[in-house]
């Protein structure tokens, strides 16, 4: 890392805590300007692990912790700033997993349980149960009003008999203090849905982060990672299916 990339981070970290609560929404709205800082903060995550690294190992600690004060802000483009940098914490996270590197990881786990406990809940504290609603025809909508289909074969009394289809895609979640072997891929398929559910949002570089972890993961532990010429090579990740259903999804829209 550059010093003056240091140093984009560095002002970064100690402007946010100078803020005022007043001004939040208007750094939310500067925030993207600030064109020196993504690719900064990307450094950070990328290189704390590395012998470079262990000079700016000091400043992930304090990323994670701004990171997650701007997710759990009332204001929605700071959670999304947060949530761009979500396909990198995660490769940290299962390459250092992997390598039992638990010192380096400890911050990012903090962060990426942090934003899983804040998305279980809503604003009471009480479990979210993520759903969708079927359109019933009996039912006024912005595309048609219940009485202009009175021609129809069915009728608006039969139709009104017919109950509104509620799909649940996201069951309750229990809240988690720690990665385990056996909650790690029920959090992280959480977290891509959640990522994947704001994916329209996110910049470029949040893309080619997430296609980069899609490949990765793929050829880890395998001889094949041999010939991307990596900095550093990792250890075979075993996936869980539903994690490899939301990364996929993510990676086909980003393509």
């Amino acid at each position: 890392m550059l010093g003056s990339e240091r140093g984009v981070v560095e002002e970064w970290l100690s402007e946010f805590k100078a803020l005022p609560d007043t001004q939040i929404t208007n750094y939310a709205a500067t925030l993207h300007r600030k064109k020196t800082l993504v690719p900064a903060l990307y450094k950070v995550i990328q290189d704390s692990n590395n012998e470079v690294g262990r000079f700016i190992r000091k400043l992930l600690e304090p990323v994670c912790h701004q990171l997650f004060e701007l997710y759990r802000s009332s204001e929605v483009r700071l959670k999304r700033f947060t949530l761009q940098f979500l396909p990198e914490l995660m490769w940290v996270y299962l390459r250092l997993t992997v390598s039992r590197d638990r010192q380096s990881n400890g911050c990012i786990e903090a962060l990426l349980l942090g934003i899983y406990n804040l998305e279980i809940a809503d604003k009471d504290g009480n479990n979210k149960v993520l759903s969708f609603t079927i359109p019933s025809l009996s039912k006024p909508s912005i595309y048609h009003e219940p009485s202009t289909i009175g021609s129809m074969a069915l009728t608006e009394g039969a139709l009104c008999q017919h109950d509104l289809i509620r799909v649940v895609y996201s069951d309750l979640h229990p809240q988690r203090e720690t990665f385990t072997a056996q909650n790690r891929f029920e959090v992280l398929s959480f977290l891509m849905l959640c990522y994947n559910s704001a994916i329209v949002y996110m910049p470029a570089s949040s893309y080619q982060s997430l296609c980069r972890m899609g490949s990765r993961v793929c050829v880890s532990g395998f001889p094949r990672q041999h010939e991307k010429h990596w900095k550093e090579l990792c250890g075979r990740i075993v996936l869980d299916p539903e994690f490899m259903v939301q990364l996929l999804t993510g990676v086909y829209y980003a393509m």
